[in-house]
């Protein structure tokens, strides 16, 4: 077999193996596509859903009073991921 498809075969086995432990790893709830929000939404949204699903609530609570995007994610995602539990 030539060394350019070993190469190829390796890559492709190493991205899958990335692809699939990054999947593995995701937190319960958090299957939202949030590509189209800002980054402090995303944030927000990703503490939320994990206060949801802990005893402790995972937020930054100046930021939640100050920043909107911030708090409308955290509120959303604390809300969907309740509701999944």
């Amino acid at each position: 077999m030539p060394p350019r498809i070993k190469k190829a075969g390796a890559a492709a086995v190493f991205l899958v193996l990335l692809l699939g432990a990054c999947a593995a790893t995701e937190p319960k709830g958090r299957h939202v596509n949030l590509s189209g929000f800002s980054p402090a939404f995303q944030q927000g949204y990703a503490e939320g859903c994990d206060s949801a699903s802990s005893r402790s609530v995972r937020r930054d609570g100046s930021r939640y009073q100050t920043d909107f995007d911030y708090m409308q994610g955290w509120n959303d995602g604390y809300a969907i991921c309740a509701k999944r539990k």
